[in-house]
């Protein structure tokens, strides 16, 4: 199962990741790459995966490469409304546009985050 990692974190830790990334291939490490797309704040990924957001890439999920016109079909909204919603999700890396239409080539999501108290 492909899976597509949704990280909230700032981006001295998206830095720190990809540091040790580099330093593990210099060392002749593997290391497992995972998908992933990290935002900086709350408001950036809720604003990215909004629900109405949410249920395009669930349309997608499985089906391969669509059509904007059908996922605006499955989702049940306008087709103008839907394809500036994929474009969002294009830009932030979600989903990708590919000659056949769009797709999502996961099988899930995965959300990676805390939330705590401020202090």
């Amino acid at each position: 199962m492909t899976t597509l990692t949704v990280r909230l974190s700032a981006i001295a830790d998206a830095k720190a990741r990809f540091v040790e990334a580099g330093r593990r291939a210099l060392a002749g490490q593997t290391a497992e790459a995972v998908p992933s797309v990290n935002f900086t704040s709350y408001d950036d990924m809720h604003r990215v995966l909004a629900p109405s957001r949410l249920a395009i890439v669930k349309a997608l999920a499985g089906h391969g490469a669509l059509s904007i016109r059908e996922v605006a079909r499955r989702v049940n909204r306008d087709v103008q409304a839907v394809h500036r919603d994929v474009t969002t999700l294009v830009n932030a890396g979600v989903i990708n546009r590919t000659e056949n239409g769009i797709e999502f080539p996961y099988d899930r999501i995965h959300f990676e985050y805390d939330v705590s108290a401020a202090e």
